[in-house]
């Protein structure tokens, strides 16, 4: 018996390695244009972080540009368990959340939620 099942579970880890999709790199601007495309999906951004509101709703909330958009697109904001600096250069990956809504005028059209991060390495 065991030995039907090996090759078995070999197929399903085959089968989850070939569907795991690394997250896309993009821009700013074009996680603001493309945010419908983007959603629920996982996305990397390298930018400079602007902003950090650390300890908000058991999350950190760290606005990050990278010199694309303009007005209201020239920035996105990330949560996440880990934080940053004002002034670091990070690259940060996330998943794509839309029309975020936590009240008292906190509204964010575009969200990039549960991100991990970590410092750019300096050329």
């Amino acid at each position: 018996m065991k030995l039907a099942i090996q090759p078995f579970l070999a197929l399903v880890m085959m089968a989850m390695i070939s569907t795991a999709v690394a997250a896309e790199t993009v821009t700013v601007s074009d996680a603001h244009a493309r945010r419908l495309e983007l959603a629920g999906k996982q996305i990397t951004i390298t930018g400079t972080v602007i902003k950090v509101n650390n300890g908000v709703m058991k999350r950190n909330f760290i606005h990050v540009q990278d010199g694309t958009g303009s007005g209201d697109t020239d920035r996105l904001v990330f949560t996440s368990q880990q934080t940053a600096v004002v002034g670091d250069t990070i690259t940060v990956t996330g998943t794509v959340a839309l029309d975020i809504d936590f009240g008292m005028g906190y509204f964010y059209s575009t969200l990039i939620e549960q991100a991990t991060l970590e410092l750019a390495k300096s050329a």
